[in-house]
């Protein structure tokens, strides 16, 4: 099989990192009559299609939508949006189990078919108003937030949120349930099944399940395989199926390539022994376009060039950006 040229470049850190160290919750004080002049909603954003991107994210990865119905100019807007961005357990629970969209609804005049569509009554409550949806588009929850608030403090009451948030949160998966159900889909098809292991503070395993997902990757890897992600903090026995299949001694992201029957045919190491992870210098995606040319039943030797050219692709944006990001 030919294998492209390659040129390495160093653009994120090393994969397989710890997550970092979670902050203690800090003590809250009373709150300034006139929060700082930070813009948190965007005017000029597609409202629509962020709440449908959020939708797809969420059914994708059992999770939950929350919208926030606000204004820049609102005190209580920018005073919630702090709170979720300093208060450590708040800021991990929306990490690990929603989406989060800010919808900006101006002086109540802009986006209200959108909120009437949801049953948000934001024209009779106050700001931020929340709504949550699961992964089908289905309004599980809407709440004023003035419910919410430490009226003596004049702030957000953390307690409150979080009861909120985790009385929402999708029920968590079984790992054994999820390999299953790929596995009887891919006897069907006559496939084989692509079970990845990530985290939600994992970049690199974000990065992996993003290109898996763009066009071109997604149909030709559906050629082949059945994909099937499995959440090691999330999921029920994730940990303990990435173990059995080979990868206790490894970080994240991490995949192994199953037949229907559950035979292991392949996992995400290099001949060296090191774990590819995400694709993304020299010899990782060649040792993954290895791995596809050692398994595949569908894919031809053209197919895995273009998925090695569209991890070329990931690798050049990337640096693209970081250049332009320097000239700034």
């Amino acid at each position: 099989m030919k294998l492209i040229p390659l040129l390495c470049v160093v653009l994120l850190s090393a994969q397989e990192p710890a997550p970092a160290p979670v902050p203690p919750t800090p003590a809250r004080a009373p709150a300034q009559e006139k929060p700082a002049k930070i813009a948190i909603y965007d005017a000029g954003a597609d409202a629509r299609a962020d709440i449908a991107a959020a939708l797809a994210r969420a059914k994708d990865n059992n999770r939950r939508v929350l919208i926030q119905w606000g204004a820049n100019g609102n005190v209580w807007c920018v005073r919630l949006y702090e709170l979720a961005k300093k208060d450590a357990t708040i800021a991990k629970t929306l990490q690990y189990e929603y989406d989060v969209v800010l919808v900006d609804i101006g002086a109540k005049d802009r986006n209200m078919d959108l909120a009437q569509q949801y049953g948000a009554d934001l024209k009779g409550s106050s700001v931020p108003y929340l709504t949550v949806l699961d992964g089908a588009g289905k309004v599980l929850a809407n709440q004023d937030t003035a419910v919410l608030e430490d009226k003596a403090a004049n702030v957000h009451d953390a307690a409150k949120l979080l009861s909120f948030l985790r009385s929402k949160q999708a029920p968590p998966l079984k790992a054994l349930e999820l390999l299953a159900a790929a596995q009887a889909q891919a006897l069907v098809e006559k496939k084989q099944v692509f079970l990845t292991f990530g985290a939600p503070w994992c970049g690199w395993c974000h990065k992996l399940e993003h290109w898996m997902a763009t066009p071109l990757p997604k149909a030709l890897l559906a050629k082949d395989f059945v994909i099937s992600k499995i959440d090691v903090d999330r999921t029920l026995g994730g940990a303990e199926l990435k173990a059995r299949q080979g990868g206790k001694e490894f970080g994240l992201p991490w995949f192994c390539i199953l037949d229907a029957d559950g035979k292991l045919r392949g996992v995400s190491l290099d001949a060296e022994g090191k774990n590819i992870g995400f694709p993304y210098q020299d010899g990782e995606i060649m040792a993954f376009a290895t791995l596809l040319s050692n398994v595949a039943k569908n894919l031809s030797l053209e197919d895995i060039d273009k998925l090695q050219r569209s991890l070329v692709d990931v690798r050049e944006s990337d640096l693209r950006k970081q250049q332009e990001k320097e000239r700034k």
